[in-house]
């Protein structure tokens, strides 16, 4: 079970699109800073700050592999804030089935 400090730390490095678009790509496969930096333009301490934060939220692991370090995408936190996100659509879900119900019969009592 996540804690609040987890979900925190997911969500704000989720809160970036650039990291966002960083994690889309690891579900592809291992990346280096290199490839993953190549679609923004950015430079490599930039992208390695976005790297900080996506370990730090444990959505990435990197590896040492001769002179580079590859990046993996670690799914655990995202099944973790699914889990937690899974209260709320219960209660949305059910709410909007009794909207449903309540339209459904004002309709049927306007035939």
């Amino acid at each position: 079970m996540a804690t609040e400090e987890d979900l925190s730390l997911t969500f704000a490095a989720l809160a970036d699109p650039t990291r966002r678009a960083m994690l889309a790509r690891l579900a592809r496969g291992p990346a280096t800073v290199t490839e993953l930096g190549a679609p923004f333009g950015l430079a490599q301490p930039t992208i390695s700050k976005h790297l900080k934060v996506l370990e730090r939220a444990g959505l990435i692991a990197r590896t040492q592999k001769a002179q580079l370090r590859p990046a993996m995408l670690q799914t655990a936190p995202l099944v973790e804030v699914s889990q937690w996100l899974d209260g709320y659509r219960q209660f949305w879900e059910a709410n909007l089935d009794q909207l449903d119900f309540y339209i459904t019969s004002l309709q049927e009592a306007q035939k």
